[in-house]
């Protein structure tokens, strides 16, 4: 795959946000270079050769041992990089269609999680409730409610906060609702910015309604742009897309001081079209009002379609060869994506790479 340069204009140097966002650690969501198959030792040396200040990690997926002994190595390799660690679980929610045919208990997942995250150091466990397939979310709240009145204690009593994040699944105002009523001392937020254009929502607006509760983040960038049916989304790599990171990201470090932005960064997949012009498609998304969803199309008829060059992941018996383009495509667009939180939003601890 041809590299592309990449290059910040001095515009974009001399409008970047105030020194005050510097204040923001910068970090990465493993899942982003999931095609290396890297496990903890080396996503923590990649994180430090990037010199990120934090970096989420999945349980059990990115770890070659969930003994005490090697998370306690974990654990000390990520305090020698500078690392902040998050832990990260799946779903939590049993009646979801993410939760699957699996026999064990969410409830036992999540102690699990919490084991590992106090392993390591971590104060955030995120996690999910379902997926865009799961909507409307309604059903599933009070299954979830309960699993979560079941690990409150254990979640407070550990320091540990679960980190419930908006994907795919929840319209902000449902989130924050279900986070309200299950206690903030022991839930939060993992705030995505990809997942809202999916239910129709601005990444500003979602930021502006679960800003209280938000304790790390998923952060992409998006193209969003009309379509016959609606309108249409991709994600790219940050800087690529049509969202207002610079409006963001100053509201960000307003609104959630000292959370880190994690870069978590999906490239190589298709896009995806929102049939909001059809009846069938709000039997999934109820609750929108028109001020919402005019804000939402404010954004679409300013965006565009990505032009650029991007491998698409395929199925089953793809050649080798696209498998070996998607493993650099993903390092590439992490690499280039925390040069432009760097250099254009002024994100980051320990300075320019």
């Amino acid at each position: 795959m041809t590299r592309r340069s990449f290059l910040v204009s001095a515009t974009a140097l001399a409008t970047a946000p105030a020194l005050a966002q510097r204040k923001i650690p910068l970090g990465l969501d493993a899942y982003s270079v999931r095609a290396l198959r890297w496990k903890a030792f080396e996503l923590i040396d990649f994180a430090a050769r990037l010199k990120l200040d934090a970096l989420q990690l999945a349980v059990p997926g990115d770890y070659e041992s969930l003994e005490a002994g090697h998370l306690e190595q974990v654990r000390r390799r990520a305090e020698e990089a500078g690392l902040a660690l998050d832990a990260a679980i799946g779903c939590i929610t049993p009646t979801t269609r993410s939760w699957g045919k699996r026999t064990d208990r969410p409830e036992d997942n999540i102690a699990m999680g919490v084991r590992v995250a106090k392993a390591i150091g971590a104060k955030v466990l995120r996690c999910f409730v379902g997926g865009p397939a799961d909507r409307p979310i309604a059903p599933h709240i009070e299954p979830t409610l309960k699993v979560l009145r079941a690990v409150k204690s254990r979640l407070t009593g550990e320091g540990i906060k679960l980190a419930i994040e908006n994907h795919g699944d929840f319209l902000a105002t449902e989130l924050r609702r279900l986070i309200e009523e299950a206690g903030p001392e022991a839930v939060g937020c993992c705030l995505d910015t990809g997942n809202p254009v999916a239910v129709l929502e601005d990444p500003l607006e979602t930021l502006e309604v679960l800003a209280p509760y938000v304790v790390t983040s998923h952060v992409r960038d998006s193209v969003v742009w009309e379509h016959p049916r609606g309108a249409a989304f991709q994600w790219v790599a940050l800087g690529d897309g049509t969202i207002d990171f610079k409006e963001w990201t100053a509201r960000f470090a307003a609104l959630c001081p000292g959370v880190p932005m994690q870069l978590e960064i999906i490239t190589g997949r298709p896009p995806q079209v929102l049939p909001f012009l059809e009846p069938d498609f709000w039997k999934t998304l109820p609750g929108r009002t028109g001020a919402e969803l005019a804000r939402f199309l404010k954004l679409v008829r300013a965006g565009r379609p990505f032009m650029g060059s991007m491998v698409i992941a395929g199925s089953a018996g793809m050649p080798p060869e696209y498998e070996a383009a998607l493993r650099v495509q993903q390092r590439y667009d992490v690499e280039r994506s925390v040069e432009y939180a760097r250099r254009a939003l002024g994100v980051g601890l320990r300075g320019q790479a």
